[in-house]
């Protein structure tokens, strides 16, 4: 039955004298099983094709990997027999462009790899978080300044993203990836939304640092 992974899923049970023996399936880091995804969507794609997707979509939720990260990938896909390549030449014969497939061991190994593979926490490294963390060593215009770039940042990664959600609906085929960005939608709402929530707070402070300074300076 095709999708089947025939591995730590067989828990011992007995086999068959003709049963082939389970190919356990590698430890690949989430970027290969990304790359490989996105393979899953498509016939054939080349690199740059891979890259565009990338920027496209992964890049709202997980991240857009380098073109040189795209190929190691490659490479170390079809090294595990789970993507084909081929050279396509341009109809002058002078230029030629690789073209990247999944393969149905591929197709299996990614399937295997969304269903059973442990569930990764997500890990949040935020920056502007970290500096609003440090507040108290921040000077108050610049900190003002660093939360209304990002929610400029926020907002401009919300518009992107609805555009990119409209037009996945216009494939069937894109149905997921259309949840996904619209998940992304939301995400990037709330993250302009907390940033704009944590300038009122910052906003909050200042007046109470400055009535506290004002008070001590009174007493003296």
């Amino acid at each position: 039955m095709r999708g089947r992974i025939p591995s730590a899923m067989t828990d011992g049970a007995a086999r068959g004298a003709h049963d082939e023996e389970p190919q356990a399936i590698p430890d690949l880091p989430t970027t290969a099983w990304a790359v490989l995804g996105m393979l899953s969507h498509a016939e054939e794609l080349s690199g740059y094709d891979l890259k565009k997707w990338a920027d496209w979509s992964l890049q709202f939720f997980y991240w857009s990997p380098s073109f040189s990260q795209i190929y190691a990938e490659l490479k170390r896909l079809e090294k595990h027999g789970y993507a084909t390549s081929r050279t396509v030449v341009s109809e002058d014969g002078m230029r030629g462009k690789r073209m990247y497939a999944i393969t149905a061991s591929g197709r299996e190994a990614a399937a295997h790899w969304v269903n059973h593979s442990p569930v990764e926490a997500p890990v949040l490294k935020h920056s502007v978080m970290l500096r609003a963390w440090l507040g108290h060593l921040a000077e108050p215009d610049r900190m003002r300044e660093i939360l209304t770039q990002h929610i400029d940042y926020a907002e401009k990664m919300r518009r992107r993203a609805q555009i990119d959600a409209d037009g996945a609906d216009t494939n069937p085929e894109w149905a997921y990836p259309s949840a996904v960005l619209r998940w992304c939608v939301r995400h990037y709402e709330a993250e302009r939304e907390f940033a704009q929530d944590l300038l009122s707070d910052l906003d909050k402070l200042a007046r109470q640092r400055t009535r506290r300074k004002s008070t001590k300076e009174h007493k003296q």
